[in-house]
């Protein structure tokens, strides 16, 4: 499949895997909507990466945790044409053990990484099956914490289990209405989501330009082919 003239929406995608899967999209002459929580910083991206690749792309600002600002993003989505692809990619993390989790961090996670991905999924499958519609493709960015427990890790690890659960419950429910869905589960990668740099060199880890790369091929499958789950890690991880 050529993912040229497709419509395709990123969450999460001012910095990090969403932007590079954004630039990916633009690279192959894809109209681009993104969304990030910050407006400004959402513009800046927007004019980043349209001077970058010179392609079509448009910003929104919108918190994934609140479904009215998320119906906004997808009717903004529409003025630049029928969706074609979604990427579930927003997160975030908070890490400590359940009886030092605050009430405040456990919601954060839980509605942005599973809330959210819901949120943005319903609003793309009603495009993707609709009468005139011609299906679609949703891929969500996971984590290996999604089958892979630890320390630490209550909040993260039940948000992406359960976006492992969605992820699959939908691919079954959407496939025979021309919808595929995919997931991904990234181990570690060379972003600002695990904290400032130690000072030591991340080129063991994934890079984000690796997982936009995953994303392409996915699409990129005969419509009558569908890789369900990709588990990614480090060829040589740090002993």
């Amino acid at each position: 499949m050529t993912l040229e003239n497709q419509v395709a929406l990123v969450t999460g995608a001012t910095r990090g895997i969403g932007r590079a899967i954004a630039k990916m999209f633009l690279q192959n002459k894809c109209s681009v909507v993104l969304c990030g929580r910050e407006p400004r910083a959402v513009d800046q991206a927007v004019r980043e990466l349209a001077a970058e690749t010179g392609g079509k792309v448009a910003g929104k600002a919108a918190d994934v945790r609140n479904y009215d600002q998320v119906r906004a993003l997808f009717e903004f989505a529409d003025s630049i044409g029928p969706l074609d692809v979604l990427v579930n990619n927003a997160g975030v993390g908070a890490f400590a053990p359940a009886s030092q989790l605050s009430v405040e961090d456990w919601l954060r996670v839980i509605e942005t990484n599973l809330n959210g991905a819901f949120f943005c999924a319903r609003e793309a499958l009603q495009r993707f099956t609709s009468e005139t519609a011609r299906g679609g493709y949703i891929v969500n960015i996971s984590s290996l914490a999604g089958k892979n427990p630890f320390a630490g890790g209550a909040a993260y690890n039940a948000s992406k289990f359960g976006m492992n659960g969605f992820s699959e419950a939908t691919m079954l429910d959407e496939r025979y209405r021309g919808v595929r869905v995919s997931y991904i589960m990234p181990g570690s990668v060379a972003t600002e989501f695990g904290g400032p740099a130690s000072g030591h060199s991340d080129d063991w880890k994934i890079q984000a330009e690796d997982i936009a790369e995953i994303v392409q091929m996915l699409i990129r499958m005969p419509k009558r082919t569908l890789i369900s789950r990709v588990e990614v890690r480090p060829s040589q991880p740090k002993r």
